[in-house]
C-alpha cells in the first residue's frame, strides 16, 4: 500500500465530508427492469454460514499483485480452490493467457470460466448473491472502481474487473440486478442472513466509493438491496488494510447473533485502539431481532507480517498503480477466512498465533472441519482468503432459525 492511499485514509477530513456534505443524493433512480423485479420479489443476502451451491474465484495473474509472475500465488489458490471443492462446486475465472496452466494445475473438478479480469479478487468483483422469497437465487452487480476511484484507487484501469459480475450471472445463468452506479465490494459488508449487516465507517463513508451520499443513504441503499433491517456500523477495519478497512478482515458473523473480531491484547500495537473502538460499538448493538452479540476476541499475528525486500523486488507495477515497500505491514487478519459448506478455509502466517486461530475457529464451528492454507503468497498481493472467495448460496436457501 503506497504512502498517498495510507495518508488519506487516516486523515479523515474526507471521510467526515462524506456524511454530510455534497448534494442530497437519495436512493439512485434504478433502472426500469430492476425497479419492476422489487416490486414483485423481496431479496435477502445469506449469511456465508447457510448452504452454498458454488464458490467463485479469479486465477492470479496481475504482476504488480503477484509477484515473480505469480507462480506461489497460483500455489496458494490451488490449495484454496481444491479444499472448497471438498463440499461445494468451485468456479474458476481464467484468462486465455493462463487456462492452460490452470488446467494443469488444477483438477478435474474445478470448472473452468474463461474470462479477462484486472487482478483476483473475486470477494469485490464478483456478484453478491441474493435470494428471493421463493429461494431463487440472483446476482447484484455493483459499480466496481477499484477500491477508490481517481480518489485513491489502486490501479487506473478497472474496466475488465467491472464487467466480472455480470459476467459471472451470465455464464452461469443467474438473473443479475444492475446495482449501478452505487460503488460497493463484496468485502465490505457480511450479513447474517436475518436482516442484519456489519460494514465498517471507514470504508463505506470514504470520499472514494460515493461522495455525494450521506451514510443515512448509504444505508438505505443496502437495505433496498440486501433485504436487510439493520446494519450495524463498526468504526474501523485493520490497520493497512488498503481497502480502506473491509470489515470482513475484522470481524465476521459465525451465526446471528454471534461474530469473531480481530483482537490484540498489545495496547502498543496500532491496532489495538481500532479494535477496541469496534468492541464499543459490538457490545452497546443489538442485531435486527434484538438479540445482544456473542463476541469471540480472535487474535491478530503476534508478529507484524511486513513485506520483505525479495518480496518488493518481484512486483511489476503499470503506471499509476499504487506501490509496495519493503517492510511495509500488510493487513493480516485471521478473520479474513472463507466458510464452505463443510470446512472453515483458514490463513496461516507462520505465526505463534496460527495455532491459537485455529482453536478458536474449532470451538465456533463444530461441525466444519479447520482447513489450515499457509497464506503468505496471499496476503503480499495485498488481501487474503475471503477477499479471493465468492460464495453462491444455494436455490431454496432459507433464512436460518433464531437460536
Amino acid at each position: 500500500m503506497s504512502k498517498r492511499k495510507a495518508s488519506k485514509r487516516m486523515t479523515g477530513g474526507n471521510m467526515g465530508e462524506s456524511k454530510t456534505g455534497g448534494r442530497k443524493a437519495g436512493l439512485r433512480e434504478l433502472p426500469e427492469s430492476v425497479q419492476e423485479s422489487r416490486e414483485v420479489h423481496e431479496y435477502r443476502m445469506p449469511g456465508e454460514f447457510e448452504p452454498h451451491t458454488g464458490c467463485l474465484m479469479i486465477w492470479p495473474e496481475r504482476p504488480g499483485s503477484w509477484g515473480y509472475g505469480g507462480g506461489a500465488a497460483r500455489k496458494a489458490f490451488t490449495e484454496v480452490a481444491e479444499a472448497i471443492a471438498d463440499s461445494e462446486t468451485l468456479y474458476m475465472l481464467v484468462s486465455s493467457r493462463q487456462i492452460e496452466n490452470a488446467r494443469r494445475m488444477l483438477s478435474e473438478r474445478i470448472c473452468l470460466l474463461e474470462m479477462e479480469t484486472d487482478d483476483a479478487w473475486a470477494r469485490d468483483t464478483g456478484p453478491t448473491m441474493v435470494v428471493d422469497e421463493k429461494g431463487a437465487v440472483c446476482g447484484i452487480d455493483w459499480q466496481f472502481n477499484a477500491w477508490g476511484g481517481t480518489f485513491d484507487g489502486l490501479y487506473q484501469h478497472w474496466e475488465k474487473d467491472d464487467r466480472v459480475a455480470s459476467g459471472v450471472c451470465q455464464a452461469l445463468g443467474y438473473p443479475c440486478l444492475d446495482a449501478r452506479p452505487f460503488v460497493l465490494e463484496g468485502g465490505s459488508i457480511h450479513s447474517d442472513g436475518e436482516g442484519t449487516l456489519l460494514v465498517t465507517e471507514a470504508c463505506l463513508l470514504s470520499p472514494g466509493r460515493n461522495p455525494e451520499m450521506s451514510r443515512e443513504e448509504i444505508e438505505e441503499t443496502l437495505k433496498h438491496w440486501l433485504g436487510a433491517e439493520k446494519v450495524i456500523w463498526l468504526p474501523r477495519g485493520i490497520y493497512q488494510d488498503e481497502t480502506n478497512e473491509h470489515v470482513d478482515n475484522v470481524c465476521a458473523f459465525v451465526r446471528p447473533g454471534e461474530v469473531v473480531l480481530a483482537w490484540t491484547d498489545d495496547r502498543n500495537d496500532p491496532q489495538y485502539e481500532l479494535s477496541a473502538e469496534n468492541l464499543r460499538v459490538l457490545e452497546q448493538e443489538t442485531d435486527a431481532k434484538g438479540r445482544r452479540f456473542h463476541i469471540h476476541k480472535l487474535p491478530i499475528p503476534e508478529k507484524p507480517v511486513c513485506l520483505t525486500e525479495e518480496e518488493v523486488a518481484g512486483f511489476i507495477f503499470e503506471p499509476g498503480e499504487d506501490t509496495r515497500e519493503a517492510g511495509e505491514r500488510m493487513a493480516a487478519s485471521y478473520v479474513n477466512f472463507y466458510i464452505s459448506n463443510d470446512g472453515i478455509i483458514l490463513p496461516q502466517f507462520g505465526d505463534p498465533n496460527d495455532a491459537e486461530a485455529v482453536r478458536i475457529l474449532s470451538e465456533c464451528f463444530p461441525d466444519r472441519r479447520i482447513c489450515p492454507v499457509d497464506a503468505r503468497a496471499i496476503i503480499v498481493g495485498g488481501g487474503n482468503i475471503h477477499c479471493i472467495t465468492q460464495q453462491i448460496p444455494a436455490a431454496g436457501s432459507v433464512p436460518s432459525a433464531a437460536e
